[in-house]
């Protein structure tokens, strides 16, 4: 522990600064709480950033959370840089405290706007993709690091800055192991939140990717419905089974959150929710991996959202996909990093000299026809 200690001295900010930022914890300076403790507001001097606002998460011992927690998640943030996961700015262990310091993001979480009118279906594609980039980055990172299994993957730890970017939170559950090799860990405490946990976690202990997969593709319906999981009240069936029968039965019009209801293309329509469905799936190989989600969703957004281009009498070139000179400029990739690693590049976001092939051919007569 000593040496970690060291190797994070520099992100290390004394416990006077940060009570003086807060008003000494303030209740008017807290701007959220959990299972964990409760995060505060305040303006501290870090490193490498100066005088910037900041999210302070004081982590509750009462809560369960301890040291391991605590150490990991620095570590991890401190190794795995990428613009959709939250940047560590520093930490605090003086007196017994145990105080976590992120950049601050202004519009909070993504669970807090799922009914909210800012989020059109344009902007809640976008999010979607940005926190699919963020853990694809986790379950294949760059170089000799290795894979990071999140496990509590939920519309309350994805981040949202004030340009509605997203951020990946809260890594102090996570496990990591080899990125070059399939592996599962055998989990003797599971842990999570429910309603997003993946059953055969549950059931087993067995933790892999696909079960990050499976909480993903709960959020991705949550986006959907406008509804938290844990707010759906039907003793008959969860919100999963609930989502999957409509899916079956062809039925999705039906759970779509009114306000977004009529915005939506179908063919937009088509391309999420047939990945997000797949996330579901009970058996673990049949769901897509992380780098897939991100092109599927890349895809609903270009259907959702090409741009406008000036009339032109041009013919257009023959035998091209008519989507393939929209890529790039629907969904540029994101800008280049300065950080110390960048995500995995995307099929969608290389050359605009490449044809795309949507998972699926656009529908007729302007409807969706989902397959499952």
């Amino acid at each position: 522990m000593l040496s970690i200690t060291k190797k994070f001295e520099h992100l290390k900010i004394p416990l006077e600064a940060i009570i003086s930022s807060t008003n000494n914890f303030a209740e008017s300076n807290c701007i959220g709480r959990g299972g964990f403790g409760k995060v505060y507001k305040g303006e501290l001097h870090v490193h490498l950033k100066g005088q910037t606002t900041v999210a302070l998460k004081r982590l509750d011992r009462t809560f369960g959370q301890g040291d391991p927690e605590f150490w990991k998640e620095i570590v991890m943030l401190s190794l795995y840089k990428h613009d959709n996961i939250v940047s560590l700015l520093g930490f605090c262990d003086d007196s017994g405290e145990k105080i976590l310091i992120y950049e601050y993001a202004s519009k909070k979480s993504l669970d807090l706007y799922l009914k909210s009118d800012d989020l059109t279906w344009v902007r809640r594609l976008k999010i979607c993709i940005g926190a699919a980039r963020g853990l694809a980055y986790l379950h294949n990172p760059a170089g000799t690091q290795q894979r990071v299994l999140h496990r509590d993957i939920k519309s309350s730890n994805i981040l949202l800055d004030e340009n509605w970017n997203a951020r990946i939170a809260d890594l102090g559950l996570s496990k990591f192991g080899p990125a070059n090799q399939q592996y599962t860990f055998l989990v003797s405490n599971t842990v999570g939140t429910f309603g997003y946990c993946d059953p055969i976690y549950v059931e087993t202990g067995l933790l892999t990717k696909e079960s990050d997969v499976y909480s993903f593709g709960v959020v991705l319906f949550e986006v959907l419905c406008g509804r938290l999981c844990i707010s759906y009240n039907n003793k008959a069936q969860s919100f999963t089974e609930m989502v999957r029968k409509s899916c079956k039965q062809n039925k999705v019009s039906e759970i779509i959150y009114d306000n977004i209801k009529d915005e939506i293309n179908p063919d937009s329509l088509e391309a999420f929710t047939t990945i997000a469905y797949r996330c579901l799936k009970r058996d673990r190989e049949q769901r897509p991996l992380m780098n897939e989600i991100v092109r599927a969703l890349e895809t609903a957004l270009i259907y959702q959202a090409p741009p406008t281009s000036p009339t032109t009498t041009t013919t257009p070139t023959p035998n091209l996909h008519p989507l393939s000179k929209l890529i790039t400029t629907v969904l540029p990739p994101p800008p280049e990093s300065k950080r110390m690693f960048s995500p995995p590049p995307s099929p969608l976001s290389e050359s605009s000299n490449m044809t795309a092939q949507p998972p699926f051919p656009p529908s007729k007569n302007n409807k969706a026809h989902f397959r499952f």
